[in-house]
């Protein structure tokens, strides 16, 4: 029987690193940092493991790489896009795994399709003796420019739940945002996240959107309209700027946030150890929703979809949760190891 143990990521919004036991084989679903500063996972419950296989390039999935050595140096498996995105360079032993598709992993099948939250994310399922196991990754089902596709059935889900009772769809808020932002805002995001899907989605309400050069390079490929380029220097209050660094951490907006005369409009997680965080609580930047996780509906609609038997929910403290918990009932698992 496989078995499912949460190195990291149960409890609350940190690194995904989750170890599946199947066939004899040790394999590691994604190798997160910490998004906090100095929060460092502590790996010594996944001993020496056979394969890390990643769903995206996202610090908190693949943030640990680094520290390959103190699991035996596995090979890494990834979509080609992953790879290409990893801040800190492509491990040393690497192989392929198609956008959508069946790959042997070390002898196992693993199926893969697209996840909708990033440039070369995915989801993953291995069939196992108990039903099959399904890990989401970081999913959406509601961005514009990045395509999702359906989940296979799998008895056991590993879910992203990283906005537990959150229900509202992604259609409202970037209407709200639209209206704050029509007069000037620099909207900060992550790396290979959701950039192009704000150039899109503003565009089509009429607004004319600036990118910094990280932002215009992911945007090459997409429907979008041209989006001019702007840096610390050329950037103007008035202008709607859709840039990288998703809490101030780094780029133009930790530059910006400097300037009294800018208004920041943020829209991912907030760890407290982040400028963006300080920003928000002293009233100098603002927090507004942008969906790049699944909403409750979505999460209940993947169980039904998928017949999950157990639910387990990642990346959320489900105490403040108690519609979605309710709602999965039996099938919520709380605790690991389990056997899936």
């Amino acid at each position: 029987m496989a078995r499912l143990t949460a190195i990291s990521g149960l409890g609350r919004k940190s690194a995904a690193i989750f170890l599946l036991e199947h066939s004899g084989r040790r394999l590691l679903f994604d190798l997160g940092a910490g998004l906090e500063a100095g929060e460092r996972p502590d790996l010594s419950a996944a001993g020496r493991v056979d394969a890390v296989l990643l769903s995206h390039a996202h610090i908190d999935h693949c943030g640990s790489l680094d520290r390959l050595e103190e699991l035996g140096n596995p090979p890494v498996f990834a979509t080609a896009e992953t790879l290409r995105q990893l801040p800190g360079g492509c491990p040393a032993t690497v192989h392929h795994l198609p956008l959508h598709g069946v790959t042997p992993v070390l002898g196992l099948p693993l199926q893969t399709g697209q996840s909708g939250h990033a440039p070369g994310g995915i989801w993953l399922h291995m069939p196992t003796e108990a039903g099959g196991f399904l890990y989401t990754g970081d999913f959406s089902t509601e961005a514009c420019a990045l395509p999702f596709a359906p989940f296979p059935k799998a008895a056991t889900v590993l879910a992203d739940t990283s906005y537990g009772d959150r229900d509202e769809p992604l259609t409202d808020q970037v209407e709200r945002i639209a209206e704050v932002a029509r007069t000037g805002a620099v909207l900060p995001t992550p790396a290979a996240g959701r950039g192009p899907d704000m150039v899109e989605a503003l565009q089509a309400r009429g607004l004319t959107v600036h990118a910094c050069a990280g932002i215009a390079a992911e945007m090459r490929g997409f429907r979008g309209k041209p989006v001019p380029v702007v840096g610390a220097h050329d950037a103007r209050p008035d202008q709607v700027v859709v840039a990288v660094g998703a809490v101030a951490e780094s780029g133009l907006p930790a530059t910006l946030l400097e300037r009294q005369e800018f208004r920041l409009i943020f829209s991912s997680h907030l760890p407290h150890s982040s400028p963006a965080h300080a920003a928000v609580s002293s009233g100098r930047a603002r927090w507004m929703p942008w969906n790049v996780h699944p909403r409750r509906r979505d999460l209940l609609a993947m169980a039904e979809h998928c017949e999950a038997r157990q639910v387990i929910p990642a990346f959320t403290d489900l105490a403040k949760a108690p519609l979605l918990c309710r709602a999965l009932g039996s099938r919520l698992i709380r605790e690991t190891p389990v056997e899936v």
